[in-house]
């Protein structure tokens, strides 16, 4: 019976959701080392960050410019990358592809739920080439395996 309460409550705080074309993990952590995690995933993998956002720190820094009126995150970053093999695959089944690369991976803790970060990605789907679908089903399986190693899954 214990055994059955914590995986119950592990799922509860290991969800996976997925809403407006995202993808996204919930984990019990602190957001710094669940963010370390998540770069040094992509970079174990031999790919290259091609930058590193800080949605959060731009958003704190620009609040009271724009009128905010509450704060969202207590840490919230993104980090892009691509895969030379997996995109180049795409592109040849379909040039338009083009538009998904770089990959875009992140990671946020809400200010309201302290404890939980969110890992997530935009899913890669859609094309009108049956070829190119079938890479990018590809690509996003691929991209979501990363991010569940990251978010330890």
């Amino acid at each position: 019976m214990r055994a059955l309460v914590f995986l119950t409550g592990l799922v509860c705080f290991m969800t996976a959701a997925t809403a407006a074309g995202l993808k996204t993990y919930t984990v019990k952590g602190a957001f710094d080392e669940v963010a370390f995690d998540v770069e040094s995933t992509i970079v174990d993998r031999g790919l290259v960050i091609d930058m590193k956002g800080d949605v959060g720190g731009m958003l704190q820094r620009t609040g009271k410019d724009v009128g905010a009126g509450k704060e969202i995150y207590l840490g919230a970053k993104y980090f892009t990358f691509c895969s030379a093999v997996l995109s180049r695959k795409s592109m040849e089944a379909d040039a338009a592809t083009m538009g998904f690369c770089p990959y875009s991976i992140f990671v946020y803790e809400e200010k309201a739920k302290p404890g939980e970060v969110v890992v997530g990605y935009r899913r890669i789907s859609g094309s009108d080439s049956k070829a190119a679908g079938t890479v990018l089903s590809e690509i996003d399986t691929w991209i979501d395996g990363i991010v569940r190693e990251a978010a330890g899954k």
